[in-house]
């Protein structure tokens, strides 16, 4: 197996011979229309082709401390407010060390459910696990690291891949591009929610709240 780095933090992982090798090495956008072919199937060129892993790493600095970031991020309830992908989501059930949900995921023509269950640490970090939706695979995590009282730094992983059955369905990144936001989205509801404070004399500063990597 060969890994190449894309723009963005996106990982592709296949054989060396798969048909997007080229495109990203190149710094090109992958069309998962055109670079992946069903895992039973073989593309134009004759050869063997499985579904990619896509893998999404993001981070960024909160001007918020690390519980009340955590907690906007475990409080699924409340992704439809602010995540313009999340049409409805339903806490399934919650205790102090898991949550699981079903979101309703409704952007640019595409509906369909995903469920998780979500271990998790309090404040710093939850895990997330796939029960039901249309992929092979999709797992990842939130780690939130303290930097001092009022601030804090998040960082997502996202590791997914597609059934096959929905591939088309996804076909230009439109997933891609929610995954790639993620960190963005919480970003800006934090600042959002935040009530301003004055800075006391002498207090370290922090580079710019929100600004993701």
């Amino acid at each position: 197996m060969i890994t190449w780095i894309a723009t963005g933090g996106r990982t592709f992982r296949n054989s060396p011979d798969h048909p997007a090798a080229g495109a990203v090495r190149s710094g090109r956008r992958w069309a998962l229309a055109h670079a992946i072919a069903p895992a039973t199937g073989r593309s134009g060129g004759g050869v063997q082709v499985e579904l990619a892993t896509v893998e999404v790493r993001r981070s960024a600095l909160i001007a918020s401390s690390a519980t009340s970031t955590f907690d906007l991020i475990e409080a699924a309830e409340h992704y439809p407010s602010f995540l313009p992908w999340c049409a409805n989501a339903v806490i399934l059930a919650r205790d102090d060390s898991v949550v699981s949900a079903r979101l309703t995921i409704n952007y640019h023509g595409l509906r369909f459910d995903l469920t998780t269950r979500n271990p998790k640490r309090p404040p710093h970090w939850m895990a997330i696990h796939l029960e039901r939706g249309p992929f092979r695979r999709f797992e990842g995590e939130w780690r939130v690291v303290e930097l001092a009282a009022e601030a804090c730094k998040i960082e997502f992983t996202l590791r997914y891949e597609f059934d096959h059955a929905f591939v088309g369905r996804f076909a230009g990144g439109v997933f891609d591009g929610i995954a790639n936001t993620m960190v963005d989205a919480f970003a800006n509801r934090a600042a959002t929610a935040r009530v301003p404070q004055e800075r006391s004399e002498g207090q370290h500063s922090f580079p710019t709240p929100g600004k993701t990597s």
